[in-house]
């Protein structure tokens, strides 16, 4: 049965569900407005992950074929299974050079999360030629590219984890000794404990913290939110801003994501939850982090950001802006279980058919696709299905970042916008990293660096709660 059209409502996005060929449910997402307003385009991109910082120090690494999956030196992780991650390099990185003079008291209270969002949208906004309110002097409202009340930030996030020494030494003022066996007692903790806590120790950790001060750094005064659907977070909030400028409630917008999982709370949980595989004796992400491959031992962590200055093409062609790429489609799809069937995942293959749609596109007019590549099977699998799906059985080149920078969760749908754009402007697919073989069908085994003609790339992600998105980007 052919899942049924999704009509557009004023009110907001369409929903439904329809049963698959072998009697599941699907369930599905279109971002459609009731009508289809103003053309959506990349005018700036900014980008911090572990092949260093800036957006070109990322696309040079992945042209390279370069790796930043190392092992972790952060902290201690001989007592994790998982001991590689993809972490930012910290010689050169400070996030007081990435904020106004004004604005360095407030880095007290940014945890690594909030550093990578706020890094990224400084580099994207000198790239589009925005003059934000971090550029006026302190107490200026003259002077900026657009009226505040007219950009917008969008900003994916995760599950913030608490810094482990910051937390650990209020902790430690709670502990009780009974008998010679010490133990946090909750009721000390109530009582005292939590004074120890820095009184604004909470605004380091609310996950609407990133999007909160790039807005107050660049005066963004328009529509603004916080998506938390993990992988899939900053597509979404690249769909979320689209349609606000489409339909005329902005005219430029901030979107991407961000998130660290190189922490002791962050690796914990992605290990349990099957996204951080044993790393046995590997010391490379090249060799260990294997997308598509069913055989592949599992993925790696990672940490970084990447936001896209959006703007109506109207408004950027008024001021001379150069575009990178333009935004022809956005879709998304839920799935309510991990399925690699015949068809792959269905609520990602969803998030594709609905983005293609909204494009007014083909599978024939895609040139080149660009997802994470975990290197966790069962999520590549149901990728990798539902990709062959949609295109008949063989994929276009296939980009894969998951080797080079790690699982960066939320943080990852923003790197993959980055790419994508920077494909699109540079008519060029990085270098690919594979240490083994992809599942038939896959374009994704090992490849150099070279030139292409790129109408159009897709850019689509899953993600752990099974939230699905994707974005075409477009000449």
């Amino acid at each position: 049965m052919q899942r049924p059209s999704a009509g557009p409502t004023p009110s907001g996005p369409a929903r439904g569900c329809s049963t698959g060929a072998a009697g599941r449910q699907r369930f599905y997402t279109r971002l459609m407005p009731a009508t289809k307003g103003r053309s959506v385009v990349v005018t700036g991109v900014g980008a911090v992950s572990a092949l260093g910082i800036g957006a070109d120090a990322l696309w040079e690494g992945l042209c390279a074929g370069n790796s930043g999956v190392r092992p972790i030196s952060r902290f201690d992780a001989s007592g994790f299974a998982s001991r590689l991650a993809g972490e930012v390099p910290d010689a050169g990185f400070s996030i007081r050079d990435f904020v106004p003079k004004h604005y360095r008291k407030a880095t007290k209270v940014m945890a690594r999360d909030i550093e990578l969002a706020v890094a990224a949208a400084k580099e994207a906004s000198e790239r589009a030629g925005l003059t934000t309110r971090a550029h006026l002097e302190e107490g200026a409202t003259e002077g900026t590219t657009y009226p505040t009340g007219r950009v917008g930030c969008h900003i994916g996030a995760g599950l913030i984890a608490a810094d482990s020494d910051e937390l650990g030494a209020a902790l430690a003022t709670a502990v009780v000794d009974e008998g010679g066996t010490k133990r946090v007692d909750l009721a000390t903790w109530g009582r005292s404990g939590m004074d120890n806590l820095t009184p604004l120790w909470m605004l380091k950790y609310l996950p609407n913290m990133l999007a909160c001060h790039v807005t107050i750094i660049h005066g963004c005064e328009g529509p603004s939110n916080t998506i938390t659907c993990a992988e899939a977070s900053g597509l979404l909030c690249i769909g979320e801003s689209t349609r606000v400028i489409e339909r005329g409630d902005a005219e430029a917008c901030f979107a991407g994501s961000a998130e660290c999982k190189v922490n002791l709370m962050g690796l914990l949980r992605m290990q349990y939850a099957g996204r951080a595989g044993p790393t046995g004796e590997h010391t490379d992400g090249r060799t260990f982090v294997r997308p598509f491959d069913a055989q592949a031992p599992g993925g790696a962590v990672g940490e970084g950001g990447g936001i896209v200055v959006l703007e109506s093409e109207q408004s950027a062609a008024a001021r001379g802006a150069t575009v990178i790429a333009r935004i022809a489609g956005i879709g998304a799809g839920h799935s309510p279980r991990q399925i690699t069937g015949d068809t792959g995942d269905d609520g990602f293959l969803a998030a594709i058919e609905n983005a293609t749609s909204d494009a007014g596109l083909k599978p024939a007019d895609i040139d080149a696709v660009v997802v994470l590549g975990t290197g966790v099977p069962s999520v590549d699998g149901g990728e990798g299905g539902a990709l062959r799906t949609f295109f008949g059985g063989q994929t276009p080149p296939i980009v894969t970042i998951g080797p080079n920078v790690g699982n960066c969760a939320a943080g990852s749908g923003g790197l993959l916008a980055v790419v994508g754009a920077m494909m699109i402007q540079r008519q060029m697919i990085p270098a690919r990293l594979h240490a083994s073989t992809p599942m038939p069908g896959i374009d994704a085994g090992p490849a150099p660096a070279r030139q292409a003609n790129l109408r159009n790339v897709l850019v689509a992600s899953s993600s752990q709660g099974g939230q699905n998105a994707a974005v075409i980007m477009g000449r």
